[in-house]
């Protein structure tokens, strides 16, 4: 009988943006998100591979450039690195080629814990094309570990990756590089001969740190008076660092060799462009507005083709299935619900694909840069953008990215404002009221409907901005932060792999909303299936028409509420929906008018806009139209945002002012526009 063989525990180690993540999915074969820029892995992610028999799990920490956290995100590494020891057998460091002695740091005091390591140097293209040239032997020789040469985008050096870990070429460090001062050096001894630890370096980093790392309390404990004054944890973090860095650089003096650039390269180039401080807003408004432009022009066909596909199924299923609520369930309720939804899955999919392509390239890294500057009087840092454009694609993800703002206040700013920015949930109910309420044609070579969805973008981030001052007013904390960054430099996206991410993004969203609306559409239509009776005597009647089933009965006792926003019972209904997803609106809407099946033959969308009131007068008008498109883009509909704001915030006050503000202003907003516009 043969045994199993245990699995071999392996860390993904480095600073931000020096091509952990893309290594990661490589070796395991995964599609977790990348960017080109810092901040993009949050919390560790693992995955698992075989090779030569042997199963090896691999998990991705959060890039860090210290052992000492500043924020959430390097806390979890901190955190895993030092308390987890016993459970890895090795640590795979990765090192940017062009930014060798900032890696060396963290390198340097991860080899001085004992932990065993061998080196992987990435980006070797893009240093050779700057001139920079490594010796690798002597890299070795010096630091004392194998050394391995990747490019990560290209999948050159994984299988040498593999071998190293399959041969277990970690190496461990038996003597440590930092000379403790010798103010502390007989605390220190002192501490570790107390607590029995060998490592005097990890007694150090307990004195050194002041956050995050644990077991602090019964380290300090152990200081007399005298003792705790000299201990101030920052200072003694930058005598190490200035100590470690002259080490390093007598290490970089020995293997990097730099040929001298004769010419300005394209990076240079571009940047002079791309992050001045007039052109480089301007920039950034115009690839937005070409990019919804082609939300809007490239969706279309695919939109279309999707739409005559559900109806045709409808007819197909209506005709097929014997008369009965069985064929009225899946033709006028199932199937025009999900239907939908997934006609958006290609507005959705173009706007992910192109962020995801302005992120690879290295833009998103210069709007970080570009957008620090403009940020700092709302109480936000350049870090705060991250997480703002995140929410273009969803919030949830967005607020769990502010985990590597180490500023708590503007953490805490980020976390509450970055609800307003206009996710992809928001953007099918932002393009069916816009095609029914925006005439085409176009202004200036550009379609109205695209402006007026840059408009929708605009506005919510113009509402983060303004939301975030006040907040800047209201919550008490005046540390300050600083934004230091490196601006990688301008590479090819990868145009394959962004298209799977973006499959796979798509298909999550179709899942996840689908399954609500599945849900939804079965609650809707059993109510609008039933009604009160007109014969005495009985209390249900079956298969009436809408407007006599309980479920119009339901919505018109909320009509009053809803009546001053311009909408009538059927939006009302939407927006009670809503509440699970924003998304789920445009699936309720497209259920009840179908389930209205007085034009059966007609798109959805067609009857939206035909739809009268009892009065005569137009459902969706542009009054009413405006008014539900300023509505979503305040209001707090989404369960799930809800609940990683409490999980981020640890705060229920926080959380429920947040709510509670956030659909007061949605009411407000939209009942003003209808109001003023009507």
């Amino acid at each position: 009988m043969q045994t199993q063989t245990p699995i071999k525990q392996i860390l993904l180690v480095g600073n931000p943006n020096v091509g952990k993540s893309t290594v990661f999915n490589s070796l395991c074969n995964k599609k977790q998100k990348t960017g080109n820029y810092a901040g993009v892995t949050v919390a560790s992610h693992s995955g698992r591979y075989v090779y030569k028999n042997e199963e090896v799990e691999i998990i991705d920490l959060p890039g860090a450039y210290s052992i000492y956290p500043e924020a959430e995100d390097e806390a979890i590494f901190s955190k895993y690195l030092i308390e987890e020891q016993h459970k890895y057998s090795g640590i795979v460091y990765m090192l940017d080629a062009m930014n060798l002695k900032r890696g060396l740091l963290l390198f340097h005091q991860i080899q001085d814990l004992g932990m065993p390591v061998f080196l992987v140097v990435n980006q070797l293209d893009e240093a050779q094309r700057r001139g920079i040239e490594i010796d690798f032997e002597k890299l070795s020789e010096l630091t004392g570990v194998h050394v391995l040469k990747t490019n990560a985008k290209e999948k050159i050096g994984l299988e040498e990756i593999k071998e190293s870990i399959y041969q277990n070429e970690f190496k461990s460090s038996n003597a440590i590089r930092f000379d403790i001062p010798l103010e502390q050096k007989a605390v220190v001894l002192k501490i570790a001969s107390q607590t029995k630890e060998k490592n005097i370096y990890k007694v150090w980093t307990l004195l050194s740190s002041d956050t995050y790392l644990g077991k602090l309390d019964t380290v300090h404990e152990k200081l007399n008076e005298t003792e705790a004054k000299c201990i101030v944890p920052k200072r003694l973090q930058t005598k190490e660092t200035i100590r470690r860095y002259q080490t390093i650089e007598d290490i970089i003096n020995q293997v990097v060799t730099k040929k001298p650039q004769f010419k300005e390269l394209l990076t240079e180039k571009l940047d002079k462009f791309l992050v001045h401080k007039f052109w480089g807003y301007l920039l950034f408004i115009a690839i937005l507005l070409f990019l919804f432009q082609m939300v809007f022009f490239m969706a279309e066909y695919p939109m279309n083709w999707i739409d005559g596909l559900f109806v045709s199924l409808a007819e197909w299923t209506s005709t097929m299935l014997p008369e009965g609520p069985l064929n009225s369930l899946i033709s006028n309720g199932i199937l025009p619900g999900i239907g939908g939804i997934i006609i958006f899955a290609p507005q959705i999919g173009i706007l992910l694909y192109f962020l995801y392509l302005l992120e690879d390239s290295g833009y998103m890294a210069r709007v970080v840069f570009l957008m620090d500057r403009f940020l700092r009087p709302f109480g936000l840092n350049g870090k705060s953008i991250v997480p703002l454009v995140s929410g273009i694609a969803c919030a949830i993800p967005a607020i769990k990215s502010t985990r590597n703002i180490e500023n708590v206040k503007e953490r805490l700013i980020t976390i509450l404002v970055t609800p307003f920015m206009t996710c992809a949930a928001r953007l099918p109910v932002y393009s069916i009221i816009i095609a029914i309420v925006i005439p085409e044609g176009n202004f200036f070579g550009i379609g109205n409907r695209a402006i007026a969805l840059l408009v929708m973008y605009l506005l919510g981030f113009v509402t983060a901005l303004v939301s975030a001052f006040l907040l800047k007013k209201i919550i008490k904390q005046n540390a300050k932060s600083y934004l230091i960054m490196d601006l990688p430099p301008y590479k090819m996206p990868q145009f394959k792999y962004d298209l799977k991410l973006t499959g796979v993004k798509v298909w999550e969203f179709i899942n996840g909303a689908g399954k609500v609306i599945f849900a939804v559409s079965i609650i809707l239509w059993a109510l609008s299936y039933v009604g009160p009776s007109q014969t005495q005597g009985k209390f249900v009647e079956t298969d009436v028409h809408l407007d006599h089933s309980y479920l119009a009965k339901m919505g018109r006792v909320i009509e009053p509420i809803v009546e001053p926003l311009g909408y009538d019972w059927k939006m009302g209904v939407s927006i009670i929906s809503s509440f699970a997803a924003r998304e789920v609106f445009v699936g309720t809407m497209a259920t009840l008018y179908s389930l209205d099946d007085d034009v059966p033959e007609q798109r959805i969308i067609d009857k939206m806009r035909n739809d009268v009131k009892p009065n005569g007068e137009k459902v969706f008008t542009l009054a009413s139209g405006i008014s539900v498109l300023i509505y979503y883009a305040f209001a707090m509909q989404c369960v799930s945002t809800i609940a990683v704001v409490y999980q981020e915030t640890k705060s229920w006050k926080w959380t429920i002012l947040q709510v509670i503000a956030m659909t007061g202003l949605a009411y407000i907003a939209a009942m003003a526009a209808y109001q003023f516009l009507s």
